[in-house]
C-alpha cells in the first residue's frame, strides 16, 4: 500500500516502507486521533506512538498475531486524555513499556492507571528493534510533550526513501499551518512557537516529514513559509 499521508477515521491504515522503518498510520477515536505503528523492518520489533483510543483496532494495527515482532513500547507525545484512551488496553494486552514525557508522566499515569517505565527528556533516545529515534521536547501544548524524529541512513533502496531524510513526530505540537493549541496564553505559545523553531525548523531540512497527532502530513518546507506569521497572529 503506498502512504499518502492522509487517512479517513474509521478507513484502513496507510503504510510508508522506507529501508529500515516500516511507518503505518491510523485515524481513531471521536476527535480523530492519528496513531502510528513504526515496525523495525529487520526484526520485527514495534512501537506505537499515541495509544489514543480503539485499543482493538491498534492492537491490529501493531500486528498482534503477526508470526514476527511483538509490540514493545508505547510512547505517549502528551498528557491530553484524547491522546491516551485505549493506553491501559494496549498495555494489558501486550505487557509494553510506557514512555512519556518526565513533565506530562504523573499526569498519565493518574489519568490512566498505568505505569510510565521512563521518564523522557530532550535529547533521549527511543529504541525500536535496531532503529533508533531522537526525542525532542516542544514545551508549551503541555509542559511535557515530545516528538520523536527518525533519520533514514546515508544508503538507501526502498522506493520513495531519501537518504538522510527526517521523519518527525509531532503528537498535537506541529500541524498543517501552525502549532499546537496553547489556549491563547502568550508564555506557553511563546514557548512552544521558540522550541519548534530552534529544536525542529533551526535543525532539519525542508524535506522533513511531519506526522501530526490529527489530519493529514505535512513537510517542514510547507511550513516554514509561514513561521513569521505564526508569531505575530500570536497562536
Amino acid at each position: 500500500m503506498t502512504y499518502t499521508g492522509e487517512v479517513v477515521v474509521g478507513g484502513p491504515a496507510h503504510v510508508r516502507r522506507l529501508d529500515e522503518l516500516e511507518v503505518r498510520k491510523l485515524a481513531v477515536g471521536p476527535m480523530a486521533n492519528d496513531a502510528y505503528v513504526l515496525v523495525c523492518r529487520r526484526t520485527g520489533e514495534r512501537l506505537l506512538v499515541d495509544a489514543a483510543a480503539e485499543a482493538e483496532r491498534l492492537l491490529a494495527l501493531a500486528g498482534e498475531g503477526e508470526p514476527h515482532g511483538a509490540l514493545t513500547a508505547v510512547v505517549t507525545t502528551h498528557r491530553h486524555h484524547d491522546h491516551v484512551g485505549a493506553l491501559a488496553d494496549v498495555v494489558a494486552a501486550t505487557g509494553a513499556s510506557v514512555a512519556v514525557g518526565a513533565e506530562d508522566a504523573d499526569a498519565v499515569e493518574a489519568a490512566t492507571g498505568v505505569r510510565v517505565d521512563r521518564r523522557l527528556r530532550h535529547g533521549d533516545t527511543v529504541a525500536v528493534g535496531e532503529v533508533r529515534l531522537e526525542v525532542v521536547a516542544l514545551r508549551g501544548h503541555t509542559p511535557g510533550s515530545v516528538a520523536l524524529a527518525y533519520r533514514e541512513p546515508a544508503s538507501v533502496h526502498a522506493p520513495g526513501a531519501v537518504a538522510g531524510r527526517v521523519h518527525l513526530f509531532t503528537g498535537d505540537s506541529l500541524f498543517p499551518g501552525g502549532v499546537g493549541s496553547t489556549d491563547r496564553d502568550p508564555a506557553r505559545f511563546a514557548s512552544l512557537l521558540d522550541d519548534v523553531a530552534a529544536r525542529v525548523f533551526d535543525r532539519w531540512a525542508d524535506d522533513t516529514w511531519v506526522y501530526p497527532g490529527h489530519g493529514a502530513d505535512t513537510t517542514l518546507g510547507a511550513e516554514r513559509p509561514h513561521l513569521g506569521a505564526w508569531r505575530a497572529r500570536g497562536w
